[in-house]
């Protein structure tokens, strides 16, 4: 009884230490353009069960509740959190920010599309729009050499005013990815993400049509962290922790009890 005690009390010592590792990253990327935090969901372990409820306590009653034990904890999965971050004025004609839902796509090496909402690009030597990385934005987009100003839309239409031109002529239309269940995309690192059969298959379209958000030139979205609400979490997993700890070292003083006395 008592080492199983002491399993059970560790199973909470690994689940509470992955939950602030979640709080940990969530911290960190508090200044990270375009991040949405992750939240740990825990379950149950498998249960022993010793007595089932209903079975025959006598030959003319039943139990009503039973004897199950548990075995533990562990940590189910990470769900995202897609709450909309708050959106900053930068005054760059290609940053650009997603207000709603939906997804820019980038070309990432080895032909694999990666999607992101970090909306940091710039402008390459050959007049393509990148990423910081240098990963073309899908689909190319080409700025003329020479443009004196850049307008995106709120629907994602590109425009260019050319040197000695008092009109902007239209270079393109950045289109905007949804998905059926958006929690399901791959985290792979540098704010990309990509699809998974979790997620379901990227339904590309106009921006603010169907559901997707419309871009705002100028702005990036900021990180959905909430400083305070980490924090409590962080101490409520602190606590929880502790609490585990000291039943293993209660659960190893009954143990030597136990051994001295009997």
């Amino acid at each position: 009884m008592g080492s199983a005690a002491m399993h059970i009390a560790r199973t909470g010592l690994d689940a509470q230490d992955t939950r602030m590792r979640v709080i940990s990253n969530n911290l960190a990327n508090v200044n990270t353009t375009g991040f949405k935090r992750d939240r740990a969901s825990f379950e149950t372990l498998a249960y022993q069960v010793v007595t089932a409820a209903g079975s025959a306590s006598t030959q003319e009653t039943q139990y009503a509740t039973g004897l199950n034990l548990g075995t533990g904890v562990r940590v189910q999965g990470t769900a995202r959190i897609n709450t909309q971050g708050s959106l900053q004025t930068t005054g760059n004609s290609l940053d650009l920010a997603l207000d709603g839902d939906g997804y820019f796509q980038v070309q990432m090496p080895g032909g694999v599309l990666g999607y992101t909402r970090a909306g940091n690009f710039a402008r390459s030597p050959e007049g393509l729009l990148v990423t910081g990385e240098g990963y073309q934005v899908m689909p190319g987009i080409t700025v003329p050499e020479g443009a004196t100003s850049i307008t995106v839309g709120n629907d994602g239409t590109v425009s260019a005013t050319l040197a000695g031109q008092a009109e902007a002529a239209q270079i393109g239309q950045i289109q905007i990815a949804s998905f059926p269940n958006s929690a399901g995309l791959q985290p792979m690192g540098d704010n990309y993400l990509v699809e998974t059969a979790a997620s379901g298959p990227a339904n590309i379209g106009i921006a603010g049509i169907e559901g997707r958000g419309q871009i705002r030139q100028g702005m990036l979205e900021g990180s959905n962290v909430n400083i305070v609400e980490e924090l409590v979490d962080m101490i409520e997993t602190q606590r929880a922790y502790e609490v585990n700890s000291k039943m293993i070292s209660a659960t190893d003083e009954m143990l030597k009890y136990v051994n001295q006395n009997i």
